[in-house]
């Protein structure tokens, strides 16, 4: 699933889905995503939910992972292999093996904007 970047969380980006948010409370290595409307309805993320992301924190088994692949953020979920670690897109379909240099980050909290 393809995710817009939206910036670092320290700086408090304007966005209603991180309005109530403390960004004091996250490090300087922690950045914002959208996710995209290719979201599917009912499913655990929603167009216009905000992840917010640690690219100093290593991935491990079952962690939501953002890597770039093909010149886009994409959400994956890690699925370790033996030594490597293969990320499976959040919808399903084929999964990929990624290098360093694609790793972005692990999520570590998600904040939903509800409609009034």
């Amino acid at each position: 699933m393809r995710v817009n970047y939206l910036g670092p969380a320290v700086v408090g980006v304007e966005h209603p889905a991180v309005a109530e948010m403390d960004s004091r409370k996250f490090s300087p290595s922690c950045f914002l995503v959208e996710i995209s409307e290719d979201a599917r309805p009912g499913g655990p993320w929603m167009e216009g939910d905000v992840l917010v992301v640690d690219e100093a924190r290593s991935f491990g088994h079952g962690d939501l992972v953002v890597a770039e692949v093909e010149g886009e953020y994409r959400l994956f979920k890690a699925h370790r292999v033996g030594s490597r670690c293969r990320l499976l897109p959040t919808a399903g379909g084929q999964g990929c093996f990624i290098t360093a240099k694609q790793y972005r980050g692990v999520v570590v909290r998600q904040a939903r904007c509800w409609a009034v």
